[in-house]
């Protein structure tokens, strides 16, 4: 027994080691890797069992995790040197997106470069908590209003360039991530309010410059038996997969509205539904504790960090990732209007998981910093 414990012992200090030379944060990493798990477990059941999908999102965790190893080596000083030219970039594809950019289903969002075709909305999502940590760092916190006005045109730019796109789920991304950093660095009470207010007219200013689309969206949110077979359907069939799944699901492989084809997009934007009509409630509650178990280690190190830049970058970071939960489960249960943002990390898809593995790899960078520091 004593052999056996020693074992395990020095295996414990081995994979810390390990860990600590790759700049990696074991929890962190251990709750990315059991997402990616699910992920593909799941999306085996929601392709029909098709394995080169299986196999497509295998190589996209893998290049992902390349990816996130790599940008976790980064000094935080370089991280946060960056922030600018990221954002000045970013901005500068967005708008070669309205002038050059490809077209798609009716949405001008990417660039064809003949050797890739990406969205630079993506760019932004990373840039926008990045840009808004460098502002405020050498700042007197909380934020002045001038400071505010500032950081408020640096959001709305690039969120109205991409919602033109139009890519309304990635202009809300964009737009939390650089709300959530704004909150994070102090913002007074009288500016939320102000904020919150402003909101009103906001909001039909946006509904008058909606597409028709994107206002059925709406109207459908509100009520979805309006047009059952149309603009209705997604969610329809999405509340019928959940709630047919009860408290311990149909079994694996045996959901009818995912195999049958009744649920639209199970392996994207609805592949939260599968889950629940497959694992039932508790599978689904064993996902979003999951996620709030990842949520949580970033805030945990933001709260632990050693610099303001550290502690609104990667707690942005951490909320932000948790907007993308609260928006997709919202959407998939008719809580919110669909607005087409995929579950994070386990629908299938590349270019934003890479988007969140980098995410997550400076959360570790800025992790490993505190370890430095504390030695």
């Amino acid at each position: 027994m004593e052999l056996d414990n020693s074992r395990t012992q020095r295996t414990f200090t081995w994979t810390a080691r390990v860990l600590s030379a790759l700049q990696m944060d074991g929890p962190l990493l251990a709750g990315l890797g059991l997402l990616a798990l699910i992920s593909l477990i799941v999306l085996y059941s929601a392709s029909s069992a098709n394995m080169s999908v299986v196999l497509s999102q295998a190589l996209k965790f893998l290049f992902s995790a390349v990816v996130m190893l790599a940008v976790a080596q980064l000094p935080r000083r370089l991280i946060r040197n960056s922030a600018p030219w990221l954002y000045g970039v970013g901005l500068l594809l967005l708008v070669l997106v309205m002038i050059k950019g490809s077209s798609a289903l009716g949405a001008q969002r990417w660039l064809d470069l003949k050797i890739i075709r990406f969205q630079p909305s993506e760019i932004m999502k990373l840039a926008m908590p990045l840009l808004c940590a460098w502002y405020v760092h050498e700042r007197p916190l909380p934020p002045s209003l001038k400071d505010v006005l500032v950081l408020t045109i640096i959001i709305l730019v690039p969120t109205a360039l991409i919602a033109k796109q139009p890519d309304l789920g990635t202009a809300i991304l964009v737009l939390a991530a650089g709300g959530v950093a704004l909150i994070l660095a102090g913002l007074q009470k009288r500016y939320i309010l102000g904020v919150l207010l402003l909101m009103i007219p906001a909001a039909w200013i946006g509904w008058t410059h909606m597409h028709d689309y994107q206002r059925q969206r709406v109207v459908t949110f509100l009520n979805p038996q309006s047009d059952p077979l149309g603009s209705g359907y997604h969610i329809i069939q999405s509340q019928i997969a959940i709630g047919s799944g009860g408290v311990f699901g149909k079994g694996y492989l045996n959901g009818s509205q995912a195999q049958l084809e009744f649920l639209p997009e199970r392996a994207t934007d609805f592949i939260f539904a599968v889950i629940g009509e497959e694992w039932g409630l508790l599978g689904l509650i064993t996902i979003l504790l999951l996620y709030a178990f990842i949520i949580g280690r970033c805030l945990y190190i933001a709260a632990n960090a050693q610099d303001t830049f550290s502690r609104i970058l990667s707690g942005s970071l951490g909320l932000t990732f948790a907007v993308y939960v609260f928006v997709n489960t919202g959407m998939v249960t008719g809580l919110l209007p669909v607005v087409g943002v995929p579950l994070p990390l386990i629908s299938f898809g590349g270019s934003s998981m890479v988007t969140l593995m980098a995410g997550f790899g400076i959360v570790m960078a800025i992790h490993a910093r505190r370890r430095l520091v504390g030695r």
